[in-house]
This record gives structure tokens, sequence and C-alpha cells, in this order.
């Protein structure tokens, strides 16, 4: 719902087009000086659809008052309410940025039109500027790097759940991209001109958390002074993402739950319910079939949540994905590097470490190493040196013991252990048998006869 800030010195003049502003369905604001509005868009510019403010007022002007919001957002229409003696300073109100003006006295359906038509302008230059800011193709299944089994099941899935409507609940452990998939649905979708909006539950109190989701009425509470509009509203006709939705208080599990049943919600200290036409996808790191379990989430937000349904692997179960992750993140970053110091790859120590590393921070680790690389690499080649100190240091060279029972014999651990290090050897090598042979320091001759012994299959 559009929201209209009435601008006038004259008391009783905002509180009646504000009437008849609401009878068409608008939401309005008013101020009875230029000051007092700065504070309203101050605090909630991003609310504020149009201004509509009189010309002629004492201490700042309809002109002055137009330069300042300009200021705030250049691309905010303002409207200026002027006398037949003033047509002049409308005029020049115009030059310098005003929508447009209107002559008093005027007809309130002459006001309405006036009104509709500097709205619809505005959303049309807010979805530009999003779709410019938003390039779609970033979130094309294509760019989801990975070729390994599991992700070309999650690119599937993707592709089956974009076109539907239905709730979609992500689980993965932190840093899989979790919020990188929801956006890929989004941008699929039949809403993908609508907003893509996220929000992070565990990044904020309950209170304000409640007043981000739903928005508050004026004077809900110390600091309301003007009415918000929460993410619900804003996402209206397009996606709400809720990401680590496991952290979500008790208290907003019923609200959220509400919204999902009713597709309407009541902003904070508000008692209008305000319907909303929105796709929810949530993620979290958490096991919510687990949490539920536990009693530390309704068993009935997890269903409605839970209608279609999406796992993301972590890292180390899909190592075949590094190799085209780092190549991805060396082109990203590429313009961190001069011009003439392009990186084109990383040595033979680096893969190893790279294959060798268990990634708890999973991408988005993978992906701060190699952007610290482009940054501190001398070369052309990304080396062990140019990682950071911590990542080398975790990454242990010593077999693991515990895992091999009392009684094995040496020859059966031995080939297990040679086996592993063939099959990473052919990963890492891109299933390149003179390079896998290079890495292992054994002939090419050498590997072909083990890996005959232990029938591996290598692919083309």
């Amino acid at each position: 719902m559009e929201t209209i800030l009435i601008v006038d010195d004259e008391k009783n003049y905002p509180l009646i087009l504000s009437a008849v502003l609401q009878d068409v369905g608008y939401e309005t604001l008013t101020a009875n000086s230029g000051m007092e509005a700065l504070e309203i868009l101050n605090h909630a510019n991003a609310d504020v659809d149009l201004v509509l403010t009189d010309m002629k007022m004492p201490v700042m002007d309809g002109i002055e008052l137009l330069e300042k919001i300009k200021a705030i957002n250049p691309h905010l229409p303002v409207m200026m309410m002027t006398a037949y003696g003033t047509v002049e300073k409308a005029v020049e109100a115009m030059q310098k940025g005003a929508y447009n003006y209107i002559l008093k006295p005027f007809d309130n359906e002459g006001l309405i039109i006036f009104v509709k038509k500097a709205i619809d302008m505005y959303q049309v230059v807010k979805e530009n500027l999003r779709l410019r800011d938003v390039v779609e193709t970033r979130y094309n299944f294509g760019n989801i790097v990975g070729k390994s089994k599991r992700m070309q099941e999650v690119f599937e899935l993707v592709k089956k759940m974009a076109p539907s409507s239905a709730t979609v609940l992500i689980e993965g452990e932190s840093g899989t991209g979790k919020e990188l998939v929801a956006k890929s649905i989004h941008f699929n979708s039949p809403r993908k001109d609508k907003p893509f909006i996220a929000v992070n539950c565990s990044a904020l109190s309950e209170n304000l958390l409640e007043s981000e989701l739903f928005g508050h009425e004026k004077g809900a509470f110390t600091g309301a002074i003007a009415m918000k509009k929460g993410r619900f509203e804003l996402a209206d006709g397009g996606t709400l993402f809720l990401d680590e939705i496991g952290e979500l208080s008790q208290n907003l599990q019923v609200k959220l739950l509400r919204v999902l049943q009713e597709r309407a919600f009541e902003r904070v200290g508000g008692t209008r319910s305000v319907p909303v036409n929105i796709r929810i996808i949530a993620a979290t790191n958490k096991n919510l079939k687990h949490e539920t379990e536990q009693g530390r989430f309704r068993e009935d937000l997890y269903y409605r949540l839970n209608v279609l349904y999406l796992v993301l692997p972590p890292l180390r179960e899909r190592v075949e994905d590094i190799r085209l992750l780092v190549d991805h993140m060396i082109e990203k970053y590429a313009s961190e590097r001069r011009p003439g110091q392009q990186v084109t790859g990383v040595d033979q120590d680096v893969d190893r470490l790279l294959y060798g590393y268990s990634w708890p921070g999973n991408v988005r680790e993978l992906e701060n190493a190699i952007e610290r690389a482009m940054v501190l690499c001398p070369g052309n080649i990304i080396r062990v040196s140019d990682l950071p100190k911590e990542f080398k240091k975790s990454i242990s060279h010593s077999l693991h013991l515990e895992g091999i029972s009392d009684n094995a014999k040496l020859y059966e651990t031995l080939d297990m252990v040679e086996r592993s290090m063939i099959e990473r050897a052919l990963v890492i090598s891109h299933n390149v048998q003179s390079h896998a042979a290079e890495l292992l320091g054994i002939g090419k001759s050498g590997l072909n006869q083990k890996i005959k012994k232990y029938g591996i299959k290598v692919d083309s």
C-alpha cells in the first residue's frame, strides 16, 4: 500500500487531504512544517511514495523543502500545492525537480488523478533501480557453480520449485550458499519482477525483529515517530527470504504461522489487518525436524514451511567442485588485480591443500581464501604462501588411525590408503592420469596398474 506525506502549515488542511486519499486506499503521513516533514523522511524515507507539499510556508518554504528532499532521495516525487499568485514559484520548483504542481482550490477527483500518476511513475523508477542493482543472470542455475552429482540434483530441484508459489525450506551448513539458491528460485519464478527481500532472523533482538518483519504504526513505541512498513509489506508480490529461521522466538513463530495461514498480518501497535501476497523461502543451518522433537520449534510451523524441501551439501561432500569454484572465484575477483597481472591459476601444492582441507566454513570460507590470495599474490599463480596462515595451520597431514580397527591387517590398511590417495589425485587432476601420476610421484604405467588393481572407475 503506497504512502503519501502531506505537508502544510494550515493544521486542518493535511487532515482533510488525508481523509480524501485514505478513502481511495492510500496510507498518509502528515506534517505541519518542512522540518517536521524532513524528520519523518529521515526516519522512514523508504516508506514514502509521494510528498504533497504546500508552496508557501513559514521558516522553510516548499522549494527549500524540495531541495532537501532531493538530497535525501533524488527519485522521490514531490508535488507542489500552490495558489494562483505563486505559479511562477511552482514553475521554478519543477525546474528544480518537482514532479508537478496543482493549483488551489482543486477538486478531489483531479487531485487523485495527479497523485496516481506520480506514484505509478515512482513505482516504475524504483523497479528499474532494483533491476539495475540486481543482475538476474548472476542467479541463473548455470552460475551456481557445481558439476558434482549432489549439486546437479540441487539444480534439478530448483528448476522444479521455481515456477511454484509454495513455501520452501532450505537446510545446510553455514556458507553452503542457501541465500544464493533462494535468489535463484526467485529470479527463475513468475515473481522475478517483484522484490526479493532477505531477513536474518538471528541478527536482531525479538522486539526489533518483530518491527522489522511486520512494521509498526506511529507511536507504537518510543522513537516510532511515523508509520513504517515491514519486510512482509515491502516483499508484497515477491519473495521473502527468512535466513536462520531456527533462531526465531516462540512468540514470532506463532505470528509467522498466522501469516502463512491467513496471508495477512498486523503492524506492531496496529489493529488493521494488512493482506500480503508473498512467497516464503526459509533457511537454517539446524535440523528443524530435530528442533521440533526437542520442543524448540513449533511442529505446525515446521510443516507449513516444509512444503518443498532442499538440502545443500557441505563442500567436503562435493570436493570435485572445488577446482571449478576456485576458477570461478579467480575470474570473479580479477578486478582486484592491476592490468597485466592477471592470476591464471593455482600451483599443485595449493591443489593438494584445497582438497585435503575439511572446509568447516564451506564455499564462503573458500571464497574468502581465494579473494585474499588474489590481493596478495605477487605473480600469476597462487601459491601456498598466499593463503591465510590459519588455513595452512589447520590442515593436518597425519593419518587418522582412530577409524581403523585394532585387528586390521597392515596390507589391507596400506591398500585402503593407496586407493584413497589415487582417487583424490584423479579428482584434483580432473581425471588426467598423467597429471595424477605426477601428483603421486609415480609413472603413468604404474598408476594404470593400480587403477586396474583397485577397480577404480575413471570418467573421461
